[in-house]
């Protein structure tokens, strides 16, 4: 149960740091709730997958596809929006990987 309460606060964290910039700049309530909510959930179980790959890389291969059909829908609507989509998802599944593996065991 330990694992689980410690991928709670890797989630945690993860979203505060997505969702931060996002209040900054002021963006919908509803888009932070989304964009705070995937990170906590992925957060969740991207420390618990073994793809006996680096867990760098399987916290970015989540972290990007689970974002993908966000992105899509983003996309219609402020073409600009994508690069930091992308770069917060890479940049946060990496950390989610690392995070996971270092404190989960």
């Amino acid at each position: 149960m330990d694992n689980f309460f410690i991928a709670v606060i890797i989630g945690l964290i993860a979203g505060l740091i997505d969702v931060i910039p996002m209040i900054i700049m002021k963006l919908d309530k509803v888009a932070n709730i989304s964009a705070f909510t995937h990170y906590f959930v992925i957060g969740l179980f991207i420390p618990f997958v073994d793809w006996d790959l680096k867990p760098w890389v399987t916290g970015v291969i989540i972290s990007f596809l689970s974002a993908l059909p966000i992105m899509i829908i983003v996309y219609q609507k402020d073409k600009k929006a994508i690069i930091p989509m992308i770069l917060f998802s890479l940049i946060l599944g990496a950390g989610i990987g690392l995070a996971g593996a270092e404190f989960i065991k």
